[in-house]
């Protein structure tokens, strides 16, 4: 346990149970939980679980546990028994030791390596469109989640596998030499990404017209499309681009390096990096020598049309085809391939995908094989499975109608900020580069923590003027508490190099904040090992709710004892460090004034 007097509590809980009752209770059986505000204390023990040894009732349990505690802790200063919740007190002294001797040293919240390599692969887009609000929320909990587990001590590589070929960037292709004349980014004022996912949907209206005319000939819905000139033409293109067609390949690469200027474009403003690209025209034929090594050991069989195919009916799945007939990938063959490439130039310890929850099934089945071929490392694979996210009606309309684009919204999460900031006249004394840079700063921390204060798994509803409220649970609020942390800290011309000091007076708003800051380590851990963002976020908001709350009633420049003002410093520079380095965590930039 990272957090001293928890340890302490759980061991010494321990010893009571063994001196006062005579058994031996495991350490995981003992729960620790922060004390309900109503009631005092700020540690709870739960006691039902001794009682099959005490024989006595939950509280009789819990006074005498808290009796023997009090005598061998001395940082205890009193306990209460609250039906099967035994409620500790620590003594001001020990708060006060825990931010002068801990919180308020530069390591605090810091892990050593630990020897372990973990990737993450997030993103994953298709060079067919722009990225659009399912993106972000993908992005964003990738880059988060590894953020997290560098600072938890594990050597961590971002990767990004890029879905660069197949019918759907033949679509584009098509459409383009079709009906482009010659348009390129630069001669159409566009971001190269928009302008390849314009000629997608060209591609969709121009079949359309086609099946229409096709149906009125006579042909039905479905022999329509697929006997439309376009989807042969698409297929034949594809073939091509197979067979290594240089005039297809030219128009592929060209058309692709487009697209990923657009997409390093996105990601700039997004805030997010990788530290390695795999892109699926590489790695499309790999897997082939995996499901010959499956045939070998019989983990596949053949059915009579020579498909290749698994039982995963053992496992509450169902039999899964992983070659065709004709020799030729699908999906699963080629992740099998990915898998291995990863793990034989990386060798991680851990390797996690994060991917919507509308491929649960497929990850389930990928991670099932991989295992029954006897690959040790796929124990260590795990689908961050996440939810979509939703706008509300007629909040923000996209470009096309139907997908909300990344850039479109992040440009109006920018323009929002701006509107809300210039309201609430929080730019005073700002040059006009200062206050864009502050805007953007905004937008995106307002963008960002919407969307990962929420579960992962969970379905989320975005409303961008909500994120954007400078008093509600939101990024703006956390973002200006910072912000005035750090002006309180500069009028002081504090120096955290500062001697700390014992104050002569402290009160239960200090209190309350040290013991919020107290469990950042803990909460880092949780989060790396939950994989979950939303609870460093949740927990920030926590810290900056009890800052404000410490400021407005305990005076800190214009405290009447210089010691007392010293030490309110100490826990505002502590504060700050702590609010900004869990904000960097997330992705967000925190404003030095606003």
């Amino acid at each position: 346990m990272t957090n001293s007097i928890q340890f302490t509590l759980v061991q010494e809980t321990v010893a009571a149970v063994k001196s006062l009752y005579g058994a031996d209770i495991p350490d995981n059986q003992i729960t620790l939980q922060e004390t309900r505000k109503e009631f005092e204390g700020q540690i709870t023990i739960v006691t039902f679980p001794v009682t099959r040894f005490s024989k006595k009732s939950p509280e009789q349990t819990g006074m005498e546990i808290g009796e023997y505690l009090q005598q061998h802790i001395a940082s205890i200063s009193g306990y209460n028994v609250i039906k099967g919740f035994l409620n500790i007190s620590l003594s001001d002294a020990y708060w006060i030791s825990m931010l002068n001797d801990k919180i308020s040293k530069p390591d605090f919240g810091q892990f050593a390596k630990n020897g372990k390599k973990l990737m993450v692969e997030y993103s994953s887009p298709n060079t067919n469109k722009p990225l659009h609000l399912g993106h972000i929320r993908n992005n964003l909990l990738g880059y988060s989640v590894a953020e997290i587990l560098k600072a938890y001590g594990y050597d961590v590589v971002k990767a990004n596998l890029v879905n660069d070929r197949g019918i759907h960037i033949c679509k584009s292709m098509l459409a383009w030499q079709r009906f482009g004349n010659g348009e390129t980014p630069e001669s159409a004022g566009m971001k190269g990404d928009h302008l390849v996912g314009k000629y997608y949907v060209v591609f969709d209206k121009e079949y359309k017209k086609e099946i229409e005319t096709l149906k009125a000939e006579g042909q039905s819905e479905e022999e329509a499309k697929k006997n439309a000139p376009l989807i042969k033409a698409a297929q034949t293109m594809l073939q091509q681009w197979e067979a290594g067609d240089e005039e297809v390949i030219s128009l592929w690469k060209t058309m692709n390096g487009w697209v990923y200027a657009g997409f390093e474009a996105t990601y700039k403003q997004l805030g997010v990096d990788f530290d390695k690209y795999y892109y699926e025209s590489n790695t499309y034929l790999l897997g082939k020598d995996i499901i010959q090594e499956g045939l070998e050991k019989g983990v596949f069989f053949k059915k009579e049309d020579n498909s290749v195919w698994i039982d995963l009916t053992a496992e509450g799945l169902d039999e899964k085809l992983v070659l065709r007939g004709d020799g030729t990938s699908v999906y699963i063959t080629q992740d099998l391939g990915t898998a291995q490439l990863k793990y034989d130039e990386f060798h991680m310890d851990e390797s996690i995908y994060v991917v919507g929850n509308e491929q649960d099934y497929h990850f389930k089945v990928l991670f099932a094989i991989l295992k029954k071929l006897g690959k040790s490392w796929a124990q260590g694979l795990f689908h961050l499975s996440y939810g979509m996210v939703d706008l509300p009606s007629g909040k923000m309309k996209s470009r096309e109608g139907t997908v909300v684009d990344a850039d479109d919204l992040m440009r109006e999460m920018v323009d929002t900020a701006k509107e809300r900031t210039e309201e609430l006249g929080k730019t005073e004394g700002f040059e006009e580069d200062e206050k864009a840079q502050l805007y953007d700063m905004i937008g995106m921390g307002a963008l960002k923590y919407f969307l990962l204060k929420v579960d992962p798994k969970k379905r989320l509803l975005f409303d961008p003027k909500e994120s954007v409220d400078f008093q509600g649970h939101t990024g703006p609020f956390i973002q200006y508490t910072h912000a005035r942390i750090k002006s309180v800290l500069r009028r002081a011309s504090f120096d955290s190099a500062a001697a700390t000091v014992v104050p002569s007076s402290f009160s239960p708003y200090e209190r309350d904040l040290i013991l919020a800051l107290s469990n950042y380590p803990m909460v880092i851990e949780s989060a790396a090992k939950e994989f979950s963002p939303a609870q460093l976020a949740n927990y920030v908001y926590e810290v900056a709710k009890l800052y404000n709350k410490f400021y407005h009633e305990e005076s800190i420049l214009k405290a009447e004892q210089e010691d007392v003002k010293t030490f309110r410093l100490h826990l505002s520079a502590a504060s700050v460090r702590i609010i900004a380095e869990s904000m960097r965590m997330l992705g967000i930039d925190s404003p030095e004034r606003m």
